[in-house]
């Protein structure tokens, strides 16, 4: 054996994939465990996208390979729920890519861009990644921070000050994932006017456009967006199918036909019932997004008794599917975890794994119901009360 690859050397397990064995060895053992962690969706997709996906799947004509660019309709209803959404026009033939998930277009977009030795702009905090795929590909993270007073607006002041030569790529996420900064047009401008000073491809990863955010909001509406924005889409959490892998790269055509490149190399296109229910998920309207928000609105309420009983600082205009919380002066973060997990059977995330600024804070996740979250509390409670 002549060893693993020299990319191998800075990267590492995703910390939930090795986090939740560790969860699920504890369950195994007895604990009954709330997982309180990850942002999985626990609530059922709409009854009509389950039915296309079953009479998708009976149709025994369907199995095959399916086309790496996805079902033309689907890409249709990808362009119009970006019409009636976020009022911009994408052409359907060119602009719009269906992805297994906007996870995996993560790395497709950086294979695309990036050579080694490229630098990216990260967010810090942020979903880790974006820093794991550039490593992997050789490129250099540099990090930028966000200031959560001003929903989320970068310090781009700073960045230019360093010098953006070697700068190919820039992450950018709102809402954002882990704080919850919901960002607004007026950043949009000026990232982009940003991005088009230093040639930066600019990269929106918008999953939680819909999720306890006002204001949904897509870079592409601003005029000219697409000379150097694109923008990443998912159905996992809007549409509540996390586990069917179903996002969208919208873009420039030239730069969507970069990312083919990549994609028709590594997979076979998405399964077709998948996408025949992703279709029925795309035609939902505002009631469907008003009774998943109301949901998330009584969760987050409990969360936040939860984190007051943690000692821990919330901002309460945060937009997505989780409560981002500052600890107290005179506690870890890492062992406040770890305490909660090993004594009160309570997993939540501690925020360093999303960047240094994040070695403060945890995110504590929605998606439990709000039986499951009382008995959070009454765990805490209950031990503070000893």
């Amino acid at each position: 054996m002549k060893g693993f690859a020299a990319r191998m050397e800075g990267s590492q397990e995703y910390y939930f994939s090795k986090k939740l064995r560790e969860v699920n060895r504890l369950i195994q053992e007895g604990k009954p465990v709330l997982n309180l962690g990850i942002g999985s969706p626990d609530l059922s997709p709409a009854s009509e996208v389950i039915e296309a996906l079953k009479n998708a799947a009976s149709n025994e004509r369907i199995h095959g390979y399916q086309s790496y660019q996805g079902l033309p309709e689907l890409r249709a209803e990808m362009a119009s729920y970006y019409s009636k959404n976020f009022n911009v026009t994408l052409d359907p033939e060119s602009e719009i890519l269906p992805l297994a998930g906007s996870k995996e277009g993560i790395m497709h977009i950086s294979m695309a861009f990036l050579n080694p030795g490229d630098e990216v702009l990260i967010p810090d905090p942020g979903y880790p990644t974006y820093g794991s795929v550039t490593q992997l590909l050789g490129g250099i993270c540099s990090p930028y921070y966000l200031d959560l007073n001003q929903s989320g607006r970068p310090n781009l002041e700073d960045l230019e000050s360093k010098g953006l030569d070697r700068v190919k790529l820039m992450w950018i996420n709102y809402p954002h994932m882990p704080t919850g900064a919901q960002g607004n047009q007026a950043i949009f401008k000026e990232l982009l006017a940003f991005a088009k000073r230093h040639d930066i491809v600019l990269v929106h990863d918008n999953p939680y456009a819909h999720i306890l955010n006002p204001q949904p909001q897509s870079i592409l509406s601003l005029p000219e967006a697409k000379s150097h924005a694109m923008e990443l889409n998912s159905l996992s959490k809007t549409y509540n199918i996390p586990g069917w892998r179903i996002g969208m790269l919208c873009g420039r055509k030239d730069w969507v036909d970069a990312v083919i490149r990549v994609k028709s190399n590594q997979d076979s296109g998405m399964f077709y019932g998948l996408q025949k229910g992703a279709i029925e998920a795309l035609k939902l309207g505002p009631d469907w997004f008003d009774r998943l928000n109301e949901i998330y609105t009584k969760r987050r309420t409990l969360i936040w008794k939860l984190a007051e009983l943690m000692d821990l600082s919330v901002q309460k205009d945060q937009a997505g599917l989780f409560v981002w919380g500052k600890v107290a002066s005179d506690q870890n973060a890492e062992e406040l975890v770890d305490k909660l997990l090993y004594e009160d059977q309570i997993f939540i995330t501690p925020g360093k794994i999303f960047g240094p600024s994040g070695e403060s804070y945890v995110r504590i996740s929605l998606c439990q119901p709000e039986y499951k979250i009382q008995e959070a509390i009454q765990r805490i409670k209950k031990k503070s009360s000893k």
